[in-house]
């Protein structure tokens, strides 16, 4: 193990490598994802949307298929791919059906706990207690989530928007830890398998959209308007594409928690660039509740326990 950090010594890089910093840059990416895929949703339905947006990305990704055919494991490889899109599709199918359900603040607070969620879901599919410290910045990430998008416990409520955002949450936990799991089943490349998780995705929803039209639902042309389509480039080549491979890269050099924290920020860009950009105003809480997230993020990546060794292979 190259650049190994010897026991008892500390430094503010240990564990804070490029994969770590590509997921700081996903979640900024993703951040940014909310307004444009609202805007989406509201000129195509949700399942042909999701089905148009994977569908474009595999289109984009067909050269990165070419290593699945050369490779001796390519049916597990295949395999992989498709638990981690099925699981994928089902993320965001509760994620997006979950937003048009419930309040954006109960929405971004539930979808958060992904980050309280992982350590526990890492304890149980991979057998591996985390860290003592990896809890308490748990806890912070999902305080801190609650201050940031709702002022007051009292605006919190639980309704089928909410059952669908925490089930979202769950599942990206499950998929950080499926991630990590299933890495050493095959030797495909991270784009390779986004390529294959794209595919399935648009299927599904593609499937799912043809039993909803059996059921005398018209299907819909995507709109012509500029607007859309700079979106959906957004979306397929920035929130899908580099994210979705700068996830699958980080995952399989990270643990789990530590990624799910380092994507537990992607409300606080999300917070800044509605303020920046979108003039949203943001109490005092929110941005203490931003702090702590980010705080908790940085607590876990820079300051590997004594006794703990950080390195890359």
């Amino acid at each position: 193990m190259q650049g190994a950090v010897p026991v008892g010594r500390r430094s503010w890089t240990a564990g804070f490598g490029p994969a770590e910093l590509m997921l700081l840059l996903v979640a900024a990416v993703w951040g940014g994802s909310y307004a444009v895929a609202k805007q989406a949703t509201q000129q195509l339905p949700v399942l042909e949307f999701v089905a148009l947006r994977f569908g474009l990305t595999f289109l984009v990704l067909l050269p990165a298929l070419r290593p699945l055919w050369r490779d001796p494991q390519w049916r597990q490889g295949l395999a992989v791919g498709g638990l981690l899109g099925a699981n994928l599709l089902a993320i965001f199918l509760c994620e997006t059906f979950g937003v048009s359900l419930t309040l954006a603040s109960n929405a971004a607070f539930l979808i958060s706990l992904c980050v309280a969620i992982t350590p526990f879901v890492e304890w149980w599919l991979l057998g591996r207690r985390p860290a003592r410290r990896v809890f308490w910045a748990a806890g912070l990430s999902a305080v801190g989530a609650a201050l940031l998008s709702a002022p007051s416990l009292v605006d919190l409520s639980m309704g089928w928007g909410d059952a669908l955002m925490l089930a979202a949450a769950f599942l990206r936990a499950v998929m950080v830890c499926l991630t990590r799991r299933l890495a050493g089943r095959h030797t495909l490349p991270a784009l390779t398998l986004t390529a294959v998780q794209s595919g399935v995705m648009a299927l599904g929803a593609a499937a799912l959209s043809l039993l909803a039209a059996s059921g005398g639902r018209a299907w819909h042309l995507p709109p012509a308007t500029a607007g859309f389509w700079w979106g959906m480039a957004y979306l397929v080549l920035l929130c899908t594409v580099f994210a979705f491979f700068a996830q699958n890269h980080a995952a399989s050099r990270s643990s789990p928690s530590r990624v799910s924290l380092l994507m537990g920020s992607e409300p606080v860009f999300g917070a800044a660039i509605a303020a920046l950009g979108l003039g949203e105003r943001i109490g005092a809480w929110g941005w203490a509740g931003g702090l702590l997230i980010v705080g908790a993020a940085l607590w876990v990546s820079l300051a590997p326990e004594e006794g703990e060794q950080t390195g890359r292979p």
